[in-house]
């Protein structure tokens, strides 16, 4: 059986915990609890060969910056996502931050973009004028919201393809 490590990266508050919970669990809880260090959670995933995977997943406490600890964090990494909160557009600014400091850690890594809150899409203030320069370096990304479970399945699955 293959395993791959995806760390979950992003600022405070973006829903990188959401996210995993609505994946590993297909649950959701309106109740913010900030992550302290990392959390580890596995899920088993098939592939469209047929193939099993099984990911763990690390939920890295937010940050807008690398510290000494995230950094450690990330080794091992097979790839990770990159979680932005669409109604708020600093945390797209430190997700493109974070970005370059994981890739100067970790090499080139395969890496999706979650625009994350998707069911709140009327209150963004993420624009396509902002995505595009990160589109044209090649970024992949997708609309998500771990509320509703919007793309969270696909998301998980695309980046689970791309590292095996």
């Amino acid at each position: 059986m293959i395993q791959k490590k995806i760390c979950m990266i992003g600022d405070f508050s973006v829903g990188k915990t959401s996210s995993v919970a609505r994946f590993v669990k297909q649950s959701f809880s309106e109740k913010y609890l900030t992550t302290v260090g990392v959390k580890i959670d596995t899920k088993m995933v098939e592939l469209p060969n047929q193939e099993q995977v099984k990911l763990i997943l690390w939920d890295i406490a937010g940050n807008n910056a690398l510290t000494t600890a995230t950094a450690s964090y990330l080794r091992g990494a097979a790839g990770y996502l990159l979680v932005v909160d669409g109604t708020r557009l600093p945390t797209w600014h430190s997700a493109v931050n974070l970005q370059n400091m994981v890739q100067e850690q970790i090499g080139e890594k395969p890496f999706l973009a979650l625009l994350n809150k998707a069911d709140l899409v009327n209150q963004w203030e993420l624009t396509q004028e902002e995505l595009n320069p990160q589109l044209q370096q090649g970024w992949k990304m997708i609309k998500t919201s771990a509320k509703t479970g919007l793309g969270i399945e696909k998301a998980f699955s695309y980046l689970a393809e791309q590292m095996v």
